[in-house]
């Protein structure tokens, strides 16, 4: 079997975002956690989970044209990059470099940049970009450790991200169809304008941009763009489905809850949490000094079958106080190494579902796991699935949450379902 559809995220939360809104469709997919070693055991449709998207521009270019290069040589015609809704990024990238190295490589002139996810509160209007009612400049994503949005024009972020032409197609186009957004598309051509950011506030939006941009080689945005794709492929006769949705494996008790984000959503999250489990906090000044010891110390002694969490998340103005002592990179590395290696132990502990908030620390749970791939399983939220996997024999079941998504009872509600299904 070739690929059909690959994808690359900037993260790993993304990729299950992403790989989450795919298999809703009712297609087969892949979740790879790196740049796989060898094309076997191959889905139609495969994703790959990168840690790129704080890395230096040169260093996330160089592993994305990686992952690109393994995809293409699966047999993958149809590629897809994929970042946050909240269109994260640092001032130097590394949306736009990644996105115009991709398109140098498959020889493409022009692709779409299409970050909202109406059912989570991210739209585009007049290429500014909401979060609920707030501007991304305006929303909590401003306070970001790692990539703070203070801008919310999307072609304002991205030109000077890149060398070629910047626009954009607003909504009455939109509204207007696919055939007048194909018209758009087409004069944007003309003057030689590469990258496309493209209105949306519903997902009738969604439908109608995929239904204009789909048969393009390279499409970027968001996870909820893709949704509408794989019908669209099969009604172009290019693509069977449905394909059946993974099997729970067999799981061993317990369960943890490991927060290293600390957004806005996380924060109401962990202390509604707190309100029926056992909690240890992380704090990165702590780490510096006393290490991971107390908190490794303190999971060993916990009631296997108990609700507990430990989590490093808290307010901006503490965050922004151990960075200022630390640095913002030991900061960061100290909570996600903490927590990863808290994985580990609770796994063998026992421990067969773990619940992961954020995507630099999902990152560091599944490398320090080992987990190759994952299998998608019953959505949490939008864009939140459980998923299926094994470490060191075990069987495993882990969902690595974007920081701002799910309800603020999301870790509570996640266990819950896993138990139905």
């Amino acid at each position: 079997m070739s690929v059909f559809f690959g994808a690359i995220a900037d993260d790993f939360t993304g990729a299950t975002d992403l790989a989450a809104m795919l298999a809703r469709a009712g297609v087969a997919v892949n979740l790879r956690i790196g740049i796989p070693d060898s094309t076997d055991d191959l889905a139609p449709f495969e994703v790959i989970a990168l840690k790129s998207r704080t890395l230096p521009r040169e260093d996330a270019v160089s592993q994305v044209r990686a992952a690109l290069k393994w995809l293409r040589g699966a047999g993958a015609e149809r590629i897809f990059w994929k970042y946050c809704s909240t269109f994260d990024s640092t001032a130097q990238g590394n949306i736009g470099p990644v996105a115009e190295a991709m398109m140098t490589d498959m020889g493409v002139s022009q692709t779409v940049y299409c970050p909202a996810f109406p059912e989570n509160g991210r739209t585009v209007y007049n290429g500014y970009l909401h979060v609920g009612d707030q501007l991304l400049s305006e929303s909590p994503m401003k306070d970001h450790p790692l990539t703070p949005m203070r801008d919310a024009s999307l072609t304002r972020l991205l030109r000077p991200q890149v060398r070629r032409e910047v626009g954009a197609i607003h909504l009455p186009t939109i509204r207007a169809g696919a055939e007048a957004i194909e018209a758009a598309m087409m004069r944007l051509a003309e003057a030689n304008v590469a990258h496309v950011v493209v209105d949306a506030i519903a997902s009738e939006d969604l439908d109608a941009i995929a239904a204009a941009v789909h048969d393009l080689p390279l499409l970027t945005g968001g996870s909820a763009i893709a949704q509408s794709l794989p019908e669209l492929y099969a009604q172009a006769g290019a693509l069977s489905r449905p394909a059946a949705p993974a099997t729970p494996p067999s799981l061993s008790a317990g369960s943890v809850v490991l927060s290293g984000s600390c957004s806005a959503m996380t924060r109401v999250q962990v202390g509604a949490y707190l309100d029926q489990a056992k909690g240890f906090r992380l704090d990165p000044l702590e780490l510096a000094s006393e290490g991971v010891l107390p908190a490794r110390r303190w999971l060993a002694a916990q009631d296997i079958d108990a609700p507990k969490i430990i989590y490093a998340t808290a307010e901006p103005a503490t965050v922004a106080a151990a960075q200022e002592k630390l640095g913002v990179a030991r900061a960061g590395v100290l909570v996600e190494d903490a927590l990863a290696q808290l994985a580990l132990d609770a796994r063998n502990l026992g421990v067969g579902r773990i619940v992961v908030a954020g995507g630099e620390t999902s990152g560091a749970v599944t490398r320090k796991l080992d987990i190759d791939r994952l299998a998608i399983g019953p959505e949490i939220a939008p864009g939140v699935p459980w998923t299926f996997c094994k470490s060191d024999d075990k069987d495993l079941a882990i969902t690595l949450k974007s920081g701002n998504f799910g309800s603020p009872n999301f870790f509570a509600e996640a266990l819950a379902l896993l138990e139905r299904v």
